[in-house]
């Protein structure tokens, strides 16, 4: 359902896939940790739509999903070695490889899809992909919108912080996460992408975070009853492309992969509402049921900030580089 919708929006976005191409055409490979439908795989499909056009048909590319070509942060060692063309990943996956791309990963940094866009889209995204390929030799080339990861589990409704005792949470191998949840009273579980529906499945782990389109795209529902729209953590995935084979490549195709990348960004702002909406109304048909948190999230909220923001602000790249983000988005300052 997801994939077929997907392509009739990219194609209505006016990002026509090329039915022909020539034969000197260059095929990139494209890393994606998702299935098919999920956001990841509409973001691929938006970027290489948009890159035949650039490119009059010259340059394509073929996804690879369901981490075929290994783990995110896997895809991000062979990209900055050069034996990767593109991934596509979680922003928090790149953290570890570029600190300062912890930014997007802060709890509650991002109260909507207009934050996403104005953080990413402005002199804050760009700082973040220059010191992207500083760090990790790979460029930014796409900002992909995935929306808010939505708390589910297979016990209980979670409605405030206290329900979240006993539960054995998996999150990815992102130290900000990890200390997210233990601000909340629970000790989360790391675990690679790849192991994560078996884990649920077998009771390893009784719950985990993802938007609701990849949810859905990945049958969660199917090992879980409840879901919680905690709305802590607005999960951006950049594309992001090898800078040793971005560099090999002539200034004019260089400006064909940058602006097949602003068109995909934009294709995933529009696409997200409408995803995230068909998504959830799946996930409540399935029988999953969805809750708020008790007084609009305010205790997750004081306990997150308060405890997780003084932990990481150093290794974002200080005070003023989370002020000028917070500033960007209309935000008070911080203060610790």
């Amino acid at each position: 359902m997801f994939h077929s919708f997907g392509h009739k929006m990219l194609l209505g976005l006016g990002v026509a896939i090329s039915c022909a191409l020539p034969l000197s055409a260059k095929e990139f490979r494209i890393a994606a940790g998702d299935g098919a439908g999920g956001a990841q795989d509409l973001m691929g499909q938006a970027f290489v739509a948009a890159l035949e056009r650039e490119s009059g048909g010259k340059h394509t590319g073929k996804i690879f999903l369901n981490s075929q070509l290994g783990s995110e942060e896997d895809t991000v060692s062979a990209a900055s070695l050069g034996t990767l063309d593109f991934s596509i990943l979680a922003a928090n996956n790149l953290a570890p490889f570029s600190p300062e791309m912890g930014l997007l990963a802060l709890p509650y940094m991002m109260l909507s899809l207009e934050d996403a866009e104005k953080l990413t889209q402005g002199p804050v995204g760009d700082r973040l992909s220059e010191r992207t390929i500083e760090n990790a030799g790979v460029r930014v080339i796409a900002w992909s919108y995935t929306g808010f990861r939505v708390l589910t589990n297979s016990k209980r409704p979670v409605t405030n912080v206290d329900d979240l005792e006993g539960l054995k949470i998996r999150v990815p191998k992102n130290e900000v996460m990890i200390e997210t949840y233990r601000s909340w009273g629970i000790n989360p579980t790391p675990m690679a992408w790849s192991e994560v529906f078996p884990a649920l499945q077998q009771g390893v782990v009784d719950g985990q975070d993802l938007p609701y389109a990849s949810i859905a795209a990945a049958r969660f529902q199917e090992v879980q009853k409840y879901a919680t729209e905690l709305r802590y953590l607005f999960l951006i995935e950049p594309l992001v492309m090898s800078e040793s084979i971005f560099q090999s490549l002539s200034d004019a195709e260089q400006q064909q992969i940058i602006a097949a990348g602003k068109k995909a960004s934009a294709a995933s702002a529009k696409l997200l509402q409408e995803t995230e909406a068909r998504a959830k109304e799946e996930l409540v048909a399935a029988g999953m049921e969805i809750t708020q948190p008790a007084e609009d999230e305010r205790e997750f909220i004081e306990r997150a900030t308060t405890t997780v923001w003084p932990k990481f602000v150093d290794s974002i790249g200080g005070k003023e580089v989370l002020n000028e983000a917070l500033s960007a988005i209309g935000r008070d300052p911080f203060d610790e």
